[in-house]
């Protein structure tokens, strides 16, 4: 089974701003999917862009975050654990080489879950690592996608 996903992006080149004497174009751009909210992005501000918007790098660590996050509540909800509560506080490592090109390198999830079975902790941490074997957007990346969960009971 496949699904089939599209996205535009919508630049215009009277953006150019000076520049030190030189010129640069202005990295914000926007994207549209269709029947969402249009995404107003721009490159990292280490990269020059405007950082009050959303960057390529923000919205792959997001996409992994989410993503991470509903695979594992599908696996808890498979084996009968009520979370009650989620959040993670993630990073991801970007790596710039001297010809400007770069990759992420590695990226680290901390989820903390609360759920309400005290004789669930264990499962529920180890729920993790097969919530990543689910996770489309783990399974794309060519960097470890890495785990420090934390688990308690409210």
């Amino acid at each position: 089974m496949k699904h089939l996903f599209k996205a535009e992006v919508n630049w215009t080149s009277n953006q150019k701003q000076e520049n030190s004497g030189s010129k640069f174009y202005s990295k914000s751009h926007k994207i549209v999917i269709e029947g969402k909210p249009v995404l107003e992005v721009s490159a990292a501000k280490a990269f020059k862009g405007d950082p009050s918007l959303y960057n390529p790098e923000d919205l792959l660590l997001g996409s992994l975050v989410s993503c991470h996050m509903m695979s594992y509540l599908y696996v808890c909800s498979q084996s009968g654990i009520e979370i009650l509560e989620y959040s993670d506080n993630a990073e991801a490592t970007l790596e710039v080489n001297p010809d400007g090109s770069g990759r992420f390198v590695e990226v680290r999830l901390f989820p903390k879950v609360k759920i309400s079975n005290p004789d669930q902790i264990e499962l529920a941490l180890e729920l993790h690592q097969k919530a990543n074997q689910l996770c489309f957007i783990a399974n794309s990346c060519n960097f470890p996608v890495l785990h420090n969960a934390s688990c308690e009971v409210i």
